[in-house]
């Protein structure tokens, strides 16, 4: 049982430190500067996995403790770093709705299937 819990340690310790090596690439440091972006990312990750449409005025208005004016900065730079992007697809062209890249539902999945072979 120790050597396990141990191993799992290591696994994830190991899968942390390929992310800090990526630091400026990586959605998990990124989406970890504040509990702001972490809540943003699972808003949007939430969404995409509901099927729902999530515009960013939507966004903006559903991240507690943050302004607008910040809000909209975090959008900006998530769609800037690729892990976001915006689409227009409604009749009101000023609408644009979020979803994850695909690199960035790439990355997300392994992170979760990292986090699911951990076993305690």
């Amino acid at each position: 049982m120790i050597e396990k819990e141990i191993k799992n340690k290591k696994t994830l310790l190991q899968f942390w430190e390929e992310q800090m090596k990526h630091s400026s690439t990586s959605s998990n440091y990124f989406f970890r500067k504040s509990p702001s972006h972490y809540h943003m990312m699972l808003v949007v990750m939430s969404s995409y996995k509901l099927n729902e449409k999530l515009s960013v005025e939507g966004l903006k208005t559903r991240l507690f403790k943050t302004s607008r004016p910040k809000s909209a900065i975090m959008i900006n730079e998530a769609c800037e770093k690729g892990f976001f992007k915006l689409i227009k697809n409604s009749p009101d062209q000023r609408i644009k709705n979020i979803v994850p890249s695909e690199s960035f539902l790439k990355e997300f999945e392994n992170y979760l299937d990292t986090l699911r072979n951990i076993e305690y």
